[in-house]
């Protein structure tokens, strides 16, 4: 049973066995609250409304705390705080609600799904074919994987232009295209392949360096990067050698 809603401005799509349905429907719920909560869009949320000083849910507390960790660990290449701008969460929690949503299904005794949240993909139970989209063609992949038990985060500018900045300098990351991180859960893939973005050509070996991380990467010169254990991984190479 494949199960497609429209929930924070993107197609989230739930493969799962055809008696999944009420497990799917509270994973879809969760994902809701998130976009309720926090999207930088809306007047009412939590992030719109942040105060450094708080209070804060228990929730903000853990993105707050994520923001933070990734900011470090990148050099601030990552920042949720960039000058002129208000608080923006967005690269740490499309990944972190993901990840909740697959816990909830994984509690519900749901072992086998595949998750896909706009291109970042929990692959759980059993052996999923995972492509990764080419910066180039949109009906083209440059890589497809063969991902179990395990999640796969992509960043790029090909699908919503220059989103993702460099905190350091505060100028839009143009030094890749596209950027994927294979992780053991989503909420890591996720922000790890978007600091590494920020980061440019240095964030190739920086993700691949980061504990449990295999990366996929083509840079503004449209070469491909590789971890070297991805190839384990690799059904196809795709259009992109």
């Amino acid at each position: 049973m494949r199960l497609v809603r429209q929930i924070m401005g993107l197609p989230i799509s739930l493969d799962l066995p055809d008696d999944e349905q009420d497990a799917a429907e509270r994973a879809f719920a969760w994902l809701r609250e998130v976009d309720r909560r926090f999207s930088p869009f809306r007047d009412d949320s939590e992030v719109t409304q942040f105060d450094p000083d708080g209070p804060h849910s228990a929730e903000m507390r853990e993105i707050v705390g994520l923001c933070e960790t990734y900011e470090g660990l990148s050099g601030g290449a990552f920042r949720a705080r960039l000058p002129g701008r208000g608080f923006d969460p967005s690269g740490i929690v499309k990944g972190w609600a993901a990840q909740r949503a697959g816990e909830l299904l994984r509690a519900a005794g749901v072992t086998r799904f595949c998750l896909n949240a706009g291109g970042d993909v929990i692959a759980a139970g059993r052996t999923w074919s995972v492509g990764i989209r080419h910066p180039d063609q949109p009906m083209a992949v440059c890589a497809v994987l063969a991902v179990r038990d395990r999640a796969v985060a992509t960043s790029g500018s090909y699908e919503r232009g220059e989103h993702i900045f460099d905190g350091r300098t505060g100028r839009p990351a143009r030094e890749l295209v596209s950027l994927t991180v294979v992780a053991a859960d989503l909420t890591t893939a996720d922000a790890v392949s978007t600091a590494a973005f920020a980061l440019g050509r240095d964030g190739i070996s920086w993700a691949a360096a980061q504990p449990g991380c295999l990366v996929h990467a083509v840079d503004a010169e449209r070469r491909v990067h590789r971890s070297a254990a991805l190839r384990d991984l690799l059904v196809s190479p795709g259009t992109m050698a």
